[in-house]
């Protein structure tokens, strides 16, 4: 039998203006930079401030509001604007870094220069002796490889887009000859590989001739699945040869690059070095907190339309329609302007509230650098001490780093689950990857450990942990398992 009955129930959503606050909350330094940028280019209704005429008044990382202003509003009634909001001098329209060590900041814009990887292999190939048609074809196959030095697509795939890019009918034998008689002969040398084991064996191809090389050169092309899989006894059995000899020849291998494309100096992407987002420093007994401002301008609200907006005031009722879209205009820009300005200072805020919240959780470590002084801490703690949401914890978490005495870490790992040990303490899972890393490091390669020695050398350290959480610890750690530590 149909009932009707009513049911009241909450539901929470995030408006547009929250969402974007949000994206702005978890984009890294140099990400934000850009962002900024890229508002200042697109909003004219925002300026950068002249450094020796500007003020702000002092940040409360204390106060974090969500509920910013509205930025967009469709449907607007030129007769409801008070032009008199906009010129209101408690507005706030301005951000400048508020960062008690600005000063010793260097302001620049890092600078790189240099040719690409492709150009770089483009000037070797253009050394050879080749007909235009096949120097347009062997640029083309360059275009295929990756960063690492790879190419990962197919050949048929490849002669597909030549006819279609570049109009040349060619076949794949055709393609197969450049690329094996060229562009692989380019340094460094495993350029132009098509996975790993013709990496490798390119790389022999061009050593020296002895029978270490010899060897290595059958192990890669005829056994590497054994080799992979690190099987030795079944490799030495395959290849009828000694041990010795076979250690010689793996140590070979061992001394190939798996990624010859890693090599290149002049690669940009290579260049690249990690800025972190906080800086953590012990002055005076004390821990101070500073975040980073380099390269981010200093945003206002343009003074120029804040005029032009009040120069239309007088005149908005004896001209509404000849003004009504350029008013409409101002004010868009405008609100456009205060939200992301605004959106600026909360995000400024909620970076510092929440780093402030790990870095007081985690004083002992941050006195020390002792990784045994981390304590247990998930993103529930810090997301109740300051009264946001797990979510935004999370976004600050996952990618931002903090520069402290003892290194620059990924803010996420200061993150890690509670154990208790055999005295019934709490700690951190950072410390049994720690003490889990150090068996690893002491064991015999020869013969590695294996999961469950690894569990009974925690277990009479006094650490009770079950084979299980080893193994997870170990992947998250990126060890690899016992098998594969091996070495003969």
């Amino acid at each position: 039998m149909l009932k009707q009955k009513f049911l009241q129930k909450g539901q929470q959503k995030l408006s547009p203006q929250q969402i974007k606050l949000m994206k702005l909350v978890q984009l890294s330094t140099l990400d934000f930079e850009q962002r900024v940028k890229q508002e200042l280019e697109e909003n004219p209704a925002l300026e950068e401030i002249e450094e020796e005429t500007s003020s702000i008044e002092e940040l409360d990382p204390s106060v974090i509001d969500f509920d910013l202003p509205e930025q967009e509003d469709k449907s607007i009634d030129i007769s409801e604007i008070n032009i008199d909001e906009y010129l209101s001098d408690d507005e706030i329209l301005d951000f400048k870094n508020n960062n008690p060590n600005n000063h010793n900041e260097e302001k620049y814009i890092p600078i790189v220069s240099g040719i690409s990887f492709q150009e770089y292999l483009k000037s070797q190939l253009h050394t050879f002796r080749l007909n235009q048609e096949d120097l347009l074809i062997a640029d083309f196959i360059l275009g295929n490889i990756d960063e690492d030095g790879y190419i990962r697509r197919k050949i048929p795939a490849i002669v597909d887009d030549i006819l279609l890019i570049l109009g040349i009918p060619v076949t794949a034998e055709k393609v197969e000859k450049l690329l094996v008689n060229y562009i692989q002969k380019l340094e460094p040398i495993g350029i132009g590989a098509r996975n790993l084991q013709e990496c490798l064996f390119i790389q022999l191809e061009n050593k020296k001739k002895s029978h270490d090389v010899n060897l290595a050169k059958r192990i890669i092309r005829n056994n590497f699945e054994f080799f992979t899989k690190k099987n030795y006894k079944k490799l030495q059995n395959k290849l009828g040869t000694t041990k010795n000899d076979l250690r010689k020849a793996i140590y070979q291998i061992e001394k190939l690059n798996p990624k010859p494309g890693k090599i290149y100096s002049g690669n940009p992407r290579n260049l690249d070095h990690l800025i972190p987002d906080f800086t953590i420093c012990i002055s005076d007994g004390k821990l101070e907190l500073s975040l980073n401002h380099r390269n981010t301008p200093e945003i206002k609200v343009s003074s120029l339309y804040l005029d032009m907006l009040k120069s239309y005031k007088s005149s908005k009722e004896r001209n509404m329609k000849k003004n009504e879209n350029t008013i409409l205009f101002l004010k868009q820009k405008i609100d456009s302007a205060k939200w992301f300005v605004d959106a600026i200072k909360q995000r400024q805020n909620t970076l510092m509230l929440t780093m402030n919240a790990i870095m007081d959780y985690q004083k002992e470590y941050f006195f020390t650098g002792d990784p045994y002084k981390i304590k247990p801490m998930i993103l529930k703690n810090i997301s109740q001490k300051i009264g946001v949401g797990i979510s935004t914890v999370s976004r600050v978490a996952n990618s931002k780093y903090v520069n402290t005495p003892y290194g620059t870490f990924l803010i996420k790992s200061f993150f890690s689950e509670k154990m208790i040990n055999e005295e019934g303490i709490e700690i951190s899972s950072i410390e049994i990857k720690k003490l889990l890393g150090e068996s690893i490091a002491k064991e015999n390669k020869r013969r590695p450990l294996t999961d469950e020695k690894l569990s009974k050398i925690l277990k009479k350290k006094g650490y009770l942990v079950a084979r299980r959480t080893v193994a997870k610890y170990r992947d998250q750690m990126q060890i690899p398992v016992a098998r594969m530590r091996k070495i003969l």
